[in-house]
């Protein structure tokens, strides 16, 4: 029963990340050309698709507690299809971002309501595993979206955009059938939400990190393209085969459930951060280098897709009782970190070069080691009665 969600929840996750939110950085190189845009103003405009993320985010976990997740990943699908069609048919800058803010949210609408379909559907030994396959649905958007932009010579990147519009379409239509209906759980049923629900002391970590996370995330997938044209030449070939080695490592972050279970919340924590620094700070040091920008793509593109893993298994622990408004808050944290990341550092890349920009998301990569998950029992509030050992975890064993 729980197959075809999961199957339509990747999809979704790749459709609305993987091409609505993430194909700007890969199309970024000829989009800047084509309508004359600054980095500065190639940053800003990621920042505002990032805002509009985030207003989705904010409304996604309420609109969830009260009709369901089908219609806000229906909304996510609408959007996504709008937004890139937008996107096809641009005429100038402002149709252009209108467009992509349309299309970036997206994922803010369709991510977190599998929080609730996974605690819904989902046997609770399996929801680690689950929540690792959506995660990931995002690298095989990035698998797809590279060969297709080897079609995007000269204005054919306009056709991919719009084949990304028919692959939204043909998404949303799925879910919209096999998506279940109505509210999870009774508002009664639940503890009182407020602002010390969000806000208790074990749930800092995570915000933290999920800032951090954000911030890294966005800036690699805005400027990554940019550096590697830069330092290895604008080659018809160079940007979509890196995308594609960075969705096809990506594919790796479905394992991130089972190293939680085996290594512990902490550790994968540390490694993922570790790894990210290394790969951000390649692009910084040696973007003309073949092997940099290969070890680069095939550490960065597992470890920022089991991030999002990680970001949700953390979540689920903390708030169990009501996952998908919890997650919001999370993503929230994550949005405000990707919308400050384009802007501030492409005001670091016109004023220093796109090199330093990477230089200085590396050092906040590794400023994120400093953070510590918390691994009390604090974090992991009893069960209730009603829904017994089930709440306690998403699959996620005590050894974090």
């Amino acid at each position: 029963m729980h197959r075809p969600l999961i199957l339509g929840g990747a999809a979704a996750i790749a459709v609305t990340f993987g091409l609505a939110r993430y194909g700007y950085g890969l199309f970024q190189p000829r989009l800047a050309r084509e309508f004359d845009l600054s980095m500065s103003v190639v940053g800003l405009i990621g920042s505002a698709t990032y805002v509009g993320y985030l207003l989705a985010l904010l409304l996604a976990g309420i609109l969830v507690a009260r009709f369901g997740p089908r219609p806000v990943v229906v909304a996510g699908g609408v959007s996504a299809t709008a937004g890139m069609t937008l996107v096809a048919f641009a005429q100038g800058p402002a149709m252009l971002t209108a467009g992509l803010v349309l299309a970036g949210t997206s994922s803010g609408w369709a991510w977190t309501p599998y929080s609730d379909v996974v605690d819904r559907a989902v046997p609770a030994g399996l929801r680690a595993r689950a929540m690792g396959v959506l995660s990931s649905g995002t690298a095989f958007g990035v698998v797809v979206a590279g060969p297709l932009a080897l079609l995007a010579y000269g204005t054919g990147w306009r056709l991919v955009w719009l084949l990304f519009a028919a692959m939204a379409l043909a998404m949303t239509l799925f879910n919209a059938r096999v998506l279940p209906t109505g509210t999870h759980r009774p508002a009664q049923g639940g503890p009182r939400v407020g602002l010390r629900w969000f806000a208790r002391r074990a749930a800092v970590p995570l915000y933290a990190t999920a800032v951090a996370y954000g911030l890294v995330g966005s800036v690699y997938w805005q400027y990554a393209v940019t550096a590697v044209e830069d330092g290895m030449g604008d080659g018809r070939a160079t940007a979509p085969l890196f995308w594609t080695l960075m969705g096809l490592a990506g594919i790796a972050g479905v394992l991130v459930g089972h190293a939680i279970d085996r290594h512990g919340l902490r550790r994968v924590h540390a490694g993922m951060f570790a790894g990210l620094s290394v790969a951000v700070a390649l692009l910084g040091l040696a973007p003309g280098s073949l092997p940099a920008v290969i070890v680069s793509a095939v550490l960065y593109g597992p470890l920022f897709m089991a991030g999002s893993g990680l970001l949700s298994f953390w979540s689920y622990r903390l708030f169990p009782d009501r996952p998908s408004t919890g997650f919001s808050a999370t993503v929230a944290f994550l949005a405000a970190g990707t919308i400050a990341g384009p802007a501030v550092l492409g005001l670091v890349a016109d004023g220093y070069g796109l090199r330093a920009a990477f230089l200085a998301t590396a050092a906040v990569s590794l400023l994120a080691l400093l953070v510590r998950p918390h691994t009390t029992g604090e974090a992991r509030p009893a069960p209730s009665p009603r829904r017994g050992r089930e709440t306690v975890s998403c699959g996620v064993s005590n050894s974090a």
